[in-house]
């Protein structure tokens, strides 16, 4: 189970893009990699077609691994361990190592 979800904020921690943030648009969960939102930007070239009509560079953001992505937590604002308990109702819940706050599923 991957400790990251669509939607969240996180901060790189190891890499060329480390110390910056985004949000998280796309979860592969079978390669454990997410895709951040205008971070780890690559360029490909691309030939005129019908919906690029000009054709040309594109920049675009490519899959980041989980392990060098951590969440920023909501409560305390800072990157952040999670740890996972479940509530009164038997549902998982994520929580902040540091300041024990719930952080939302998404």
């Amino acid at each position: 189970m991957m400790h990251l979800r669509k939607g969240d904020k996180v901060v790189v921690i190891a890499g060329e893009d480390k110390g910056k943030q985004g949000r998280i648009l796309k979860v592969f969960g079978k390669e454990n990699r997410v895709i951040v939102e205008g971070l780890n930007l690559i360029k490909r070239h691309t030939k005129p077609s019908t919906r690029n009509q000009q054709g040309g560079i594109i920049e675009k953001e490519a899959p980041i691994h989980v392990s060098n992505l951590r969440v920023v937590c909501p409560g305390c604002g800072e990157a952040a361990g999670i740890t996972r308990s479940r509530d009164e109702e038997g549902r998982i819940q994520r929580r902040c190592k540091a300041c024990n706050e719930t952080i939302s599923n998404g």
